[in-house]
């Protein structure tokens, strides 16, 4: 077989440069290996001693690895300096693309993020376009560099984008052009894909550009996260209907979605998200310990947000006091109490976490008990810690006390989940709930995806309208994992 006189020349210039590297033929067949190369050891040899052609994506990967090498032997002979000299700013390349998105979001407003991103991408020869996901998770809204939504969005079932959205993986599309597909996170919070058109498939499994891409993605999830509050044009992107008045405050209250500090992995979701009023979570993560709670106000619609609300306040106002899980309760029973005389009242679980034991404190104040998992089945329902809900005072308060097992799930919803009704009247039930939940544990399937595809299975049974607020948040605890 010929070969173009380019691939020639950079054959001649790799077994130089290997010759030139002090590397044995196994020691760079590792580093070429390493970087994501296909080929054994013989056909590496053959290629250098001129005997067969390698594709152009695995002679570039040892073209890396001898270069990788070379660049560490010319480091050992270079005469030190007295001080460190740092370089000028960059016109090109990963650190340009960053700091022109560092700098270019100071003062941009937020519809202006998708124009920033693709000024980014040309630093780097790349076009870059950002995908929000709506708030159910379901669709993904292609920003246009105007920052408005294009007309027609890409679901998350059933689509590349959509697989790399609920695996939280790096995929490649090899279409014309290729693009490189990367989740968009705000730490660990799934906030939608990136799209990242490079010059030739190459590139798609080139694993230096991967990691810049990575570096790329991470800052734009965190100014996705950091510009949405100026303005509303990346808000309505994520919005696939307008959100009732009750809706709009409960979702003003809540945090991310998900978060993890490692060993500790949560997600969360309420339901409808355009119409729920009376549903509400929270949590607080620090290294020792983690903070949950779950709320369920009693009626529908702005009322129900409103004592939601007041009592996910009262909550916070004291957990960030430092006070005990205790008087965490007692506040709350004096919020609602206080603020919505006469027999209004939330039901609620509250749950503080030992991050280095494992010990798990907890009131449940008349709502449906958490249900604990180990090695994919529910072990145990967490009745302990029981009292009268929130606003109805209680005379006696009992702390519940469990112990978790590394890798163990503690899942914490509303009767919202259990109580929604198909057209023939069943319910979802506890049963249905149990049956799903030890699937996805035994598929290892993350907690962000589990919740969201609970959700949408509750929405399901109900022929997605619900005629309550469903809400679950979902704890893992012990295993640093994936998210």
């Amino acid at each position: 077989m010929s070969r173009s006189d380019p691939e020639e020349e950079q054959r001649g210039a790799l077994a130089q440069g290997y010759r030139n590297a002090d590397l044995s033929l196994e020691q760079l067949w590792t580093r070429y290996f390493a970087l994501g190369g296909n080929l054994d050891l013989v056909d590496v040899e053959a290629f250098l001693t001129g005997l067969m052609p390698l594709p152009a994506a695995e002679r570039d990967m040892l073209a890396h690895a001898v270069n990788e090498r070379l660049d560490e032997l010319r480091s050992q002979r270079r005469v030190p300096y007295s001080r460190v000299l740092r370089q000028r700013r960059p016109s090109t390349g990963p650190l340009a693309a960053l700091v022109q998105l560092v700098e270019g979001s100071r003062s941009a407003p937020p519809e202006r993020l998708a124009a920033l991103a693709a000024q980014a991408g040309r630093s780097m020869g790349l076009d870059v376009a950002v995908h929000l996901v709506d708030h159910e998770q379901r669709l993904l809204h292609r920003l246009s560099t105007s920052g408005r939504p294009e007309k027609t969005p890409t679901p998350v079932e059933g689509t590349l984008p959509g697989r790399v959205f609920q695996t939280v993986r790096v995929l490649p599309s090899e279409g014309d052009p290729p693009r490189l597909w990367l989740p968009l996170l705000d730490g660990t919070d799934r906030l939608g894909v990136v799209e990242i058109g490079v010059i030739s498939p190459g590139d798609l499994y080139d694993p230096v550009l991967r990691e810049q891409c990575l570096w790329l993605t991470s800052m734009l999830g965190h100014l996705v996260a950091a510009m949405a509050p100026y303005g509303d044009d990346l808000e309505r992107a994520r919005r696939a209907r307008p959100r009732s008045p009750s809706a709009e405050l409960i979702w003003q209250q809540l945090p991310p979605l998900t978060a993890s500090t490692g060993a500790f992995v949560l997600a969360g979701m309420v339901e409808p998200c355009y119409e729920a009023g009376g549903d509400a979570f929270d949590y607080a993560l620090s290294e020792h310990r983690v903070s949950l709670a779950v709320l369920d106000a009693m009626g529908h619609g702005l009322p129900a947000a409103l004592l939601a609300s007041a009592a996910l306040a009262g909550y916070r106002s004291a957990r960030r006091d430092g006070r005990s899980l205790y008087d965490q309760a007692r506040v709350i029973d004096q919020v609602v109490a206080g603020c919505f005389p006469g027999s209004a009242f939330a039901t609620g679980v509250l749950a503080e976490l030992d991050v280095a034991t494992g010990r798990l404190r907890y009131v449940s104040a008349g709502h449906p008990a958490p249900l604990l998992l180990r090695d994919g089945k529910v072990v145990k329902e967490l009745h302990r810690g029981r009292r009268l809900p929130f606003g109805l005072g209680s005379a006696v308060l009992t702390i519940g006390e469990e112990v978790l097992q590394p890798g163990d799930w503690l899942v914490l919803y509303t009767d919202g989940v259990t109580e929604a009704r198909d057209p023939s009247g069943a319910w979802f039930g506890e049963a249905r709930l149990i049956e799903y939940l030890r699937r996805a544990a035994a598929a290892d399937q993350p907690p962000p995806e589990t919740v969201r595809r609970l959700t949408q299975a509750v929405l399901a049974h109900q022929r997605g309208v619900l005629q309550d607020d469903a809400s679950i948040l979902l704890a893992s605890w012990g295993r640093d994992r994936a998210v």
